[in-house]
């Protein structure tokens, strides 16, 4: 690997073992690769789920995708970025296909060959341990290193104002949530809106739901922590599932005739029967939460026909995340998304104590800091 750079990584040796530190060699950008510095990297659920071999990766690989940076080279394709450059660092898309021309690049119809097969699309992985290969591109960045290879279609410039290290998240999990409500499902002002989950992503989806003027905002969440935050981000009304038998009576209660949409990030089917039971007529359900491989759709068709309930997968909210983000920076800004109230930092090496504590609800959002 001629000259290759030496870069410090988390790196997960096989499938479900634990993340270890490691010095790795990261080739240089190809004509169509960015190479940024990374910033900060936020913790998701995906990239668990990818450490426990989900994607299939049996050798060792290199996650995340939240990341955010600076350019520090860039390839003689590129010419929209250079080094220099402060960028957070999305999902990639193809750019060329039905999907990604009609503008939701998050259905790219190369989405799995791009983001998930842990190589490039040659086949090739930029990163070796020595004589081994190395999966990376990851989401096109595998950011849980000190660098990262990226491309253009996956960065979004970040202003001067913005605190570089903390804007990754806004690459998945903030817009997967805010995006859901005001793009996917596009709640209207004076709407109702349940949604369950009061992790990043559905506290995201608060934020979406206080900007596009829901009028009742129910979250279903255990943690009291992340109730009162909720309520804080605009919720109107909190729901802790462990105190009650029957979690659709209880929506019921607050919303009579039922809620216009609900939000799924728990991929729970006795959520998903609750959620299902509390829709209005013509009432939307919005699903982004991972459930058990195999798992149907829990309904009764002819009460959901009778009833004009529609259900809708979400994949980052539907995001063209180089319009998408930039809008999301401004609403930060302006302090209509305080996301970086949901964001607890720790060393990169210290990965495994972060995944820990995001599970036990001691943290809501980990932003892993490489080099700390």
């Amino acid at each position: 690997m001629t000259g290759a750079k030496i870069i410090e990584a988390a790196v997960v040796p096989g499938p479900g073992k634990p993340f270890e530190m490691h010095k790795l060699q990261l080739e240089e950008p190809r004509n169509d690769e960015v190479l940024v510095r990374i910033a900060g990297v936020g913790l998701c659920h995906t990239d668990i789920v990818a450490q426990h071999g989900v994607f299939g990766h049996t050798g060792p690989a290199v996650f995340g995708h939240e990341g955010s940076g600076i350019v520090e080279a860039v390839g003689d394709g590129i010419s929209e970025f250079r080094a220099g450059d402060r960028v957070a660092i999305s999902f990639r898309s193809c750019g060329v296909c039905a999907q990604c021309e009609d503008g939701y690049p998050s259905y790219c119809q190369l989405m799995p060959q791009l983001n998930f097969a842990g190589c490039r699309p040659d086949g090739s992985m930029a990163l070796r341990s020595g004589d081994c290969d190395v999966h990376s591109n990851f989401f096109g960045q595998s950011s849980f290193a000190t660098h990262a290879l990226t491309y253009a279609r996956n960065l979004v410039k970040v202003p001067d104002d913005l605190p570089l290290e903390l804007m990754g998240p806004l690459g998945c999990g903030v817009q997967t949530g805010a995006g859901a409500v005001m793009r996917s499902m596009a709640c209207t002002a004076g709407s109702s809106l349940v949604i369950a989950g009061g992790g990043a992503v559905g506290l995201s989806a608060v934020m979406g739901a206080a900007i596009r003027k829901c009028a009742q905002i129910v979250v279903i969440e255990p943690h009291a922590e992340r109730r009162q935050l909720a309520l804080e981000f605009g919720a109107t009304h909190v729901i802790n599932p462990i105190q009650e038998t029957d979690l659709a009576s209880c929506i019921r209660d607050i919303l009579p005739t039922g809620a216009n949409f609900a939000f799924d990030t728990t991929g729970r089917t006795d959520t998903l029967v609750a959620l299902i039971a509390s829709l209005a007529p013509r009432g939307l359900l919005g699903m982004v939460g991972v459930a058990k491989s195999g798992t149907t759709l829990p309904a009764e068709v002819n009460k959901m026909t009778a009833s004009g309930h529609r259900v809708m997968g979400i994949i980052e909210g539907d995001s063209d995340p180089s319009v998408f983000i930039p809008e999301l920076m401004a609403h930060h800004r302006a302090g209509r998304l305080p996301f970086d109230r949901m964001i607890k930092t720790y060393p990169l090496s210290k990965i495994e104590d972060a995944i820990r504590d995001q599970h036990e609800g001691r943290c809501i959002k980990a932003v892993l800091i490489p080099g700390a």
